[in-house]
């Protein structure tokens, strides 16, 4: 009797997430993971059914290890009050690696293009946004400071935008400051629709 090979999903995943890197979503195939992974195509096939399925394995995990790692530096802060923002804002300490910043840009152009990974990141930024209003004593400071955080990811994680290392410490210093901040009634002027 054989032994059954066991094959390391955690591998595939890894395997599709640089030939996502390298090639884009949209040019991804199940053999090229197969071949990156150094496995068969069935051994792919085995768990994720389609190109699709991988992808959206790909970004599933994605949400989990962001989620695993905020969990993480939450858990550093002794009182409730702010810890979902203020840990974001820690995390947000390090620019994304360079060999991620690739990856990032094409599960964006997969997420623009498919409804259901839309839905996916629309439900994860839901449940961020409901846990940040929720544990925050300044609702709004602590929203306009997620805002600003996600801009400054948008811009670093897509490659369009990096700033030298003490701007970026000095812009996240002025988010950190958000947190608290208590806004009220904004004069903004109204516009007519033409």
């Amino acid at each position: 009797m054989g032994r059954k090979r066991v094959i390391d999903q955690q591998a595939i995943l890894d395997a599709a997430e640089r030939v996502v890197g390298r090639d884009g979503a949209a040019n991804l195939t199940l053999d090229a993971v197969a071949k990156e992974a150094e496995v068969t195509k069935a051994s792919v096939l085995y768990d994720h059914k389609s190109k699709q399925a991988l992808i959206e394995a790909v970004v599933d995990r994605a949400f989990e290890r962001d989620h695993a790692h905020h969990v993480r530096i939450e858990a550093q802060f002794s009182e409730e009050a702010d810890r979902a923002i203020r840990g974001r804002i820690i995390a947000a300490a390090e620019p994304p690696p360079e060999e991620f910043r690739a990856v990032a840009l094409n599960l964006s152009a997969a997420l623009a293009l498919d409804a259901g990974l839309r839905g996916k990141m629309q439900d994860n930024q839901a449940a961020t946004i409901d846990r940040i209003l929720e544990t925050s004593p300044s609702p709004r400071g602590a929203l306009l400071a997620y805002l600003a955080l996600e801009g400054l990811k948008f811009l670093e994680h897509l490659d369009f935008h990096h700033f030298a290392p003490d701007d970026r410490r000095r812009l996240l210093r002025e988010i950190n400051w958000l947190v608290t901040a208590k806004t009220g009634e904004a004069d903004i002027p109204e516009t007519s629709a033409n």
